[in-house]
């Protein structure tokens, strides 16, 4: 299918729905789902720690620890499967990647609350390069508005507000969405949670951490 531009005000974003051909797709769902040491991560909200909705695990180059929702994750070593598939998206992207971000949503209850990938060890203007295996689920993006601060909005506060989301993609098995630029800065994204019978989900959001 090749890029399709996403197009947003003041957002660089670009979708590929099967830039994975979905052999290697299903090859890659099944290493990851089989040897990533997934984790229940705590998250803060509401100024509480809870149990996130899904299951995770940071994964990357030795010195790229990462911190967010208000912890310090130290890097799981890249798995085989993973490695080629970083250097095709360098590639792809133009741009390097030292870790990934790997959810699994186990079913249409997991989720991804209204959140901004803009922590400080990723610089002013980072490319995230989403890649999504297994289940199709919608992507939402909606405009940040006012002055932003160095404290986001308590999570929920978006949907709480009633507008509607600016975009809504399916992001099906194989396709990676790329968001550059001043994306992170005006714009907020989230994964919500579906009432309908999907499977499970992996989603892995490369990044470049500086140090």
């Amino acid at each position: 299918m090749g890029w399709e531009s996403i197009e947003l005000p003041d957002a660089e974003i670009a979708l590929d729905r099967a830039w994975l051909p979905e052999p290697e797709a299903d090859a890659l769902f099944q290493a990851l789902l089989d040897t990533v040491p997934w984790q229940v991560h705590r998250i803060r909200l509401f100024g509480r720690e809870v149990d996130s909705p899904r299951l995770s695990c940071w994964i990357g180059d030795p010195d790229a620890s990462y911190r967010y929702s208000g912890r310090r994750y130290e890097p799981h070593p890249w798995p085989p499967a993973l490695e080629p598939v970083r250097e095709r998206l360098s590639v792809a992207c133009g741009a390097g990647f030292n870790g990934v971000l790997a959810n699994l949503y186990r079913d249409g209850r997991d989720a991804m609350g209204w959140h901004r990938d803009d922590e400080r060890d990723l610089g002013p203007q980072p490319v995230i390069a989403s890649l999504s295996l297994g289940a199709a689920r919608r992507f939402l993006l909606k405009k940040t508005s006012g002055v932003r601060t160095p404290h986001r909005p308590r999570a929920g506060s978006e949907k709480k507000s009633g507008r509607p989301p600016d975009a809504a993609l399916e992001l099906g098995h194989g396709s990676l969405l790329v968001m550059r630029g001043a994306t992170q800065c005006n714009y907020r994204h989230a994964l919500p949670r579906t009432r309908k019978p999907v499977g499970p989900r992996i989603n892995l959001t490369f990044r470049q951490v500086l140090n």
